[in-house]
């Protein structure tokens, strides 16, 4: 099957935009070039549009298996294909875990089965799966929940996390929180109800504690390090001045757009973890994010029934989904001056693929994978909760007008998203990580 994309504004390698067509032949991009032959190729008609490499979401929990009245992959990966995501890595706090070789398999299965878009998976740690760590295969890192965690995937203990850290070279993505501190603080302030105590619970200190100690484990060992949802001007400040070459960070649109503010109107719907700061972190993020320290950004897409989450705090869970509305929230951005189109583009798809070393994505170049979004930034549309894909039919950006939503998505070289309606024929493939 061929396709043939037709005057489209064209984000090339360099960064650079040109008018130009794009030939797609069977899973891989053939030719970028202008007037090209359409031969035998679908015509896709892109005047008006922008055409850039599929995001790639780099964490997601999309609760499946034994959570699935939440989302399911089905649900979710048709979420990813209405908001440009062609590729995305899920957590392993499923049920059961995703701690074993066994239990990776059943989400590989379930992938080839049910997903819309290609998927990779992470392994979790526990204090005792030390084996599974250095074994399990396809993975694209090992998931270690320093905090916000409870049971078997919680590992807070220097002694266990060293242990970790020393063996294997496979990257270490974490959730860094430092537990002790939350449990102290969660009993000082049990008495307190308002959502807003949640960024007072889980202050920034408890962040920068927690990436402290994974950076020095990291240097210990040169281990390959990944700093999950970076909320705090803390931990940005820290990556300025002394991020290692093997050392990777990301953030979350919300983390850059929302602040405590937000808990006035939204109350739970922003309850996060880690949770959303003030306008001052946001503020250096950005800057972190401009400068490089932050390398890219990710959803942490974590949904739960509109049920669970309006239950009052501190009986709400914490999460939000995101991967319908991060490529058009970033976008806006980009439209709104804060940053560029391309540098969005590297930040959700070029620079992801570098650090998970996933081959052959990222980029619109001949040989690279037809993973690719056609977005219009010409026209804004709000975020109403009756078009959310999501299966917990909410969203947190409800009544934001953005710019920039995907319009085609093509996932191997199939159009799987076409302007609301979805090519449910379309599978996608298991992510590789070469060298992880």
């Amino acid at each position: 099957m061929a396709l043939l994309i037709q005057n489209a504004t064209v984000l090339l390698p360099s960064g650079e935009f040109v008018l130009g067509d794009v030939r797609v032949e069977g899973d891989r991009i053939a030719e970028v070039g202008s007037q090209l032959t359409p031969g035998d190729a679908e015509i896709i008609d892109a005047t008006g549009l922008t055409l850039l490499p599929g995001v790639i979401d780099p964490q997601v929990h999309f609760r499946e298996p034994g959570l699935e009245y939440k989302e399911d992959l089905s649900t979710a990966s048709h979420a990813c294909a209405r908001g440009g995501v062609t590729s995305f890595l899920e957590m392993p706090n499923t049920r059961p875990l995703t701690i074993t070789q066994e239990a990776l398999n059943d989400k590989l299965n379930r992938g080839a089965e049910k997903s819309l878009v290609n998927y990779g998976f992470f392994i979790g740690a526990t204090p005792a799966n030390q084996e599974d760590l250095l074994t399990a295969n396809p993975v694209c890192g090992i998931k270690i929940f320093m905090g916000s965690m409870h049971g078997d995937l919680l590992v807070d203990e220097e002694t266990a996390l060293d242990a970790i850290f020393s063996k294997g070279d496979r990257l270490i993505a974490v959730h860094a929180e430092d537990q002790a501190r939350i449990r102290e603080r969660r009993a000082q302030y049990a008495d307190v109800t308002d959502p807003a105590i949640h960024s007072v619970i889980q202050d920034n200190q408890a962040a920068l504690n927690a990436t402290e100690l994974a950076l020095k484990l990291s240097k210990k060992y040169r281990r390959r390090l990944h700093i999950l949802h970076m909320s705090t001007a803390e931990e940005a400040e820290l990556m300025m001045r002394e991020k290692p070459e093997w050392v990777t960070c990301e953030v979350t649109p919300q983390h850059l757009v929302l602040n405590t503010s937000a808990y006035e109107k939204l109350g739970t719907l922003v309850q996060m973890n880690p949770p959303i700061r003030s306008a001052h972190d946001n503020e250096v993020l950005w800057e972190a994010l401009r400068n490089g320290a932050i390398d890219f950004i990710a959803t942490d897409h974590a949904p739960h029934t509109l049920e669970e989450k309006t239950k009052g705090y501190p009986n709400s869970p914490s999460g939000m989904p995101g991967v319908e509305t991060s490529l058009a929230v970033m976008l806006t951005q980009a439209v709104q001056g804060r940053c560029t189109v391309a540098q969005v583009s590297h930040w959700m798809s070029t620079a992801v693929a570098k650090a998970y070393r996933i081959p052959n994505k990222g980029l619109i170049e001949p040989g690279y994978d037809a993973d690719l979004v056609l977005v219009d930034l010409n026209h804004s549309h709000l975020v109403l909760r009756e078009e959310v894909v999501s299966k917990c039919g909410w969203n947190p950006f409800e009544g934001w007008e953005l710019t920039g939503w995907a319009q085609v998505t093509i996932v191997n070289g199939q159009v799987v998203y076409d302007r609301g309606k979805f090519n449910e024929e379309v599978r996608g493939r298991a992510l590789r990580f070469d060298a992880v």
